[in-house]
């Protein structure tokens, strides 16, 4: 029985700093700490899920300029696979420029995203899929979002990673076992965490929920419904929280290797517990 998880989607090389506060205009400040990395949430959580101790294999674009040395080299120090389907690509990589205000914990981002980035649907995509327990979408690089979430079958629990309203998102939803998503995604004309769940089931998912910061996270399924704890940290840096949850929530699932209500609140709330510990070191891996 396959027990690893594909995550599908964005891949970036961040560069993050450690600021007293987000410079003004024509300003330029010393950051206290620097760090780069593998990122987008696709990334980030295929690193959580691997460094939980489980089977990871990230399916994106990465490309061959110089830059992409350090993405590989980040993503393979922490145990996960690579499957690029960009390979051959000589242009830079996306580069995301990120703050991380030292008071708050607070971060701003810079980043093109997958903007410019077609990529191409592999053709051992079935392979990749067969050998997962769990499939995991950004929505970053929709086509091949969509192929995946087509292909995936009653073997995979197909889950949406949902940080922000994307186009193409909306082809994803009759697909989805669960979606959970940020308080920041904004389906076109729904507002509200709570009618954003409905649009969620309404759309096909089974489980959908809405995480917010160190809010409770909201769940609901049609017969069921109820809120996740986020454990209280000293915040030191909110970035990828998002993403480590759902790397979390994944492997959680893995160990499940089934789907039901309770299955699904135990996991989330490992998740929230892991995301939430995550906030309390500086960077995406500390």
């Amino acid at each position: 029985m396959p027990d690893s998880v594909l995550f599908v989607g964005l891949c970036t090389l961040d560069v993050i700093q450690l600021v007293d506060r987000v410079p003004a205009a024509n300003e330029k400040l010393t950051a206290r700490r620097q760090t780069i990395a593998a990122g987008g949430p696709a990334a980030n959580a295929a690193v959580t899920c691997s460094d939980l101790g489980g089977r990871a294999t990230l399916l994106t674009g990465i490309g061959s300029h110089p830059l992409t040395a350090g993405i590989r080299q980040d993503l393979a120090a922490h145990g996960v696979q690579v499957r690029d389907v960009d390979s051959d690509r000589a242009d830079s990589p996306t580069v995301s420029s990120i703050m991380v205000t030292q008071s708050t914990g607070e971060r701003a981002v810079v980043s093109t995203n997958a903007a410019g980035r077609d990529v191409l649907v592999p053709d051992d995509l079935d392979a990749l899929i067969a050998d997962a327990a769990v499939v995991e979408l950004d929505g970053h690089h929709p086509a091949l979002a969509r192929a995946a979430a087509e292909r995936a079958d009653d073997n995979q629990i197909l889950l949406l990673d949902g940080g922000s309203w994307k186009p193409g998102t909306e082809d994803l939803l009759p697909y989805l076992d669960i979606a959970v998503c940020s308080a920041d995604f904004h389906p076109p004309g729904v507002s509200g965490q709570r009618d954003t769940v409905k649009f969620l089931l309404d759309g096909g998912a089974r489980y959908a929920a809405i995480s917010n910061g160190p809010e409770p996270i909201i769940w609901r399924t049609w017969d069921d419904s109820g809120e996740t704890t986020v454990p209280a940290v000293e915040v030191a840096d909110t970035l990828g929280a998002g993403d480590v949850l759902h790397g979390a929530l994944a492997y959680a699932l893995t160990r499940s290797r089934s789907l039901d209500t309770p299955i699904f609140v135990r996991a989330l709330a490992f998740a929230a517990e892991v995301a939430a510990n995550s906030c309390a070191s500086f960077g995406t891996r500390g």
